[in-house]
Formats: C-alpha cells, structure tokens, sequence
C-alpha cells in the first residue's frame, strides 16, 4: 500500500444563471474534495445544489467557498469590510450553503475562503480576524488556509484545523504568496508544469517560486482551479501520473 498521498481539491458550483465557469461533473470525477461556491461571488441556489448532488454522488468531500460579495468582479478584488459584517457574511453564506448539502445527501466538512478574501487574509489581521469568527460562529469547522499567513495562527489559536494548501496551476512570490492575477506569468499553463508541481508538494513538501527558490509549504491539498483552460486535460494528465506514481488521491477529512 501506499504511504504517499495527496488531496486534490477544485473550486466548483460556480454556475450562474446557467452559464457554467467549469465542468463540475468531469472534476468531480478526479479530484478528492470541492470547495463549493456559497452565492455571493458566483453561482446560484439551483446550480449550486446540482454540484452538490454530484459531489455526494461521487463521494467526494464538500467544503464551503464563501467570499465577498462582488459578483461582478467573482470575489477577485478587495473591498474594506467593516468586521462585523464580514462575520455576518461568512457565517450566512455556510449556513446556506450547508442547507442545500444537506438537502442533496452531502455535508459540510471545512471551509475555504475565496478569490481576494482568501489572498487577504494572509496578511490583513482584522478580516482574518472577521473570517475565523464567521467560520466559529457556524461551528469548528477545519479552514483550508495559504501557509505562513496571518489567517492560520488566528484559525489556530481560536481552535480550528487548518489544512495547509498549495496550488497546482498559481505561480509563488519568494515570500510564498500567490503572484497576482494581474501579473501575466500569474497562471502555469503547460501541463508538464502542473503535473511538477503537484509531484512537487506531494514528494518533498515544497513548491519553487518564480525566483528560483524552493518554499516549503508542508500542503495538505492542492488546488487545480476548474475554471483555467484546458482544466480537465490538464487534472487528467495530474492524475496520470500520480497513478504511475502510486500516490494516492484522497481527501485530508
């Protein structure tokens, strides 16, 4: 049997008024755990509850993917929360979220931040702050973070598992931030690329930043984002050769 394992993880349920942003069912086939969207940067109460459906049916584990509420943007750029209403935002959105899984045979396992939020909160201690309350105030539920962030020792120190991730198809600063999106060597998108850096994270525990140095991130999941082209070829050729590889796929929960 294998000792080597990784989960892999994709932000689906991004569906809005019928125009999809991934192919749910196709990387619900391949990866261990979603990160569903929750309403507020995409998606919508009737496709959010389909990907749902199909998670469950493919026993694949379900987290929450709250974000800002800036649909038009899809949660990518920061807004200036005040706290106590981003508390309220984060705890509504798994709440709902957690209702439509229930109601589709599934739950809620963890929470994953999204778009801006998530990259926020890396550094920005009030809405980290505002996040990790919103996620108590529902339960303690694990939180899947960017290593090295404030987030983590804030999740951390309020009693929360965190799940250490690292990503698939995202470029690194050397100081293990995520190169912004408005940076045009932001995305890989060679699949020789994605496939060496989730071998990467799944052999040594460590990614290589866009300098050449090697970070360890110690990663728990790897996100391949569903909505970058050519994502499904691209997962497919990932688990390929994690298979030729004897690396299991399965999820942390």
């Amino acid at each position: 049997m294998t000792s080597v394992h990784i989960d892999l993880n994709a932000d689906l349920g991004e569906t809005t008024a019928g125009n999809p942003v991934a192919d749910d069912q196709a990387m619900l086939e391949m990866v261990s755990s979603a990160n569903v969207a929750t309403g507020f940067h995409a998606g919508d109460p009737h496709s959010i509850a389909a990907t749902l459906k199909a998670a469950a049916a493919a026993g694949v584990t379900v987290g929450a993917h709250p974000g800002y509420n800036d649909p038009v943007a899809f949660g990518r750029r920061f807004i200036d929360y005040d706290p106590a209403e981003l508390v309220d935002e984060v705890t509504y959105q798994i709440g709902a979220l957690d209702a439509l899984a229930r109601a589709n045979g599934t739950k809620i396992s963890y929470v994953k931040p999204h778009g801006a939020m998530y990259n926020t909160i890396v550094h920005h201690e009030a809405q980290a702050e505002a996040v990790i309350a919103g996620i108590k105030a529902f339960g303690d539920l694990p939180v899947m973070l960017l290593p090295g962030g404030v987030a983590v020792d804030v999740a951390e120190k309020a009693g929360l598992t965190v799940i250490r991730e690292a990503f698939a198809d995202r470029n690194y600063n050397p100081d293990g931030t995520l190169v912004s999106r408005r940076e045009a060597n932001a995305v890989l998108h060679a699949p020789e690329d994605v496939v060496a850096r989730v071998l990467e994270v799944a052999e040594r525990g460590s990614v290589t930043a866009v300098d050449g140095s090697v970070l360890s991130v110690d990663a728990q999941s790897v996100c391949t984002h569903g909505d970058s082209p050519g994502s499904v070829n691209l997962l497919r050729e990932v688990v390929a050769e994690l298979g030729r590889r004897e690396i299991a796929i399965r999820s942390f929960v």
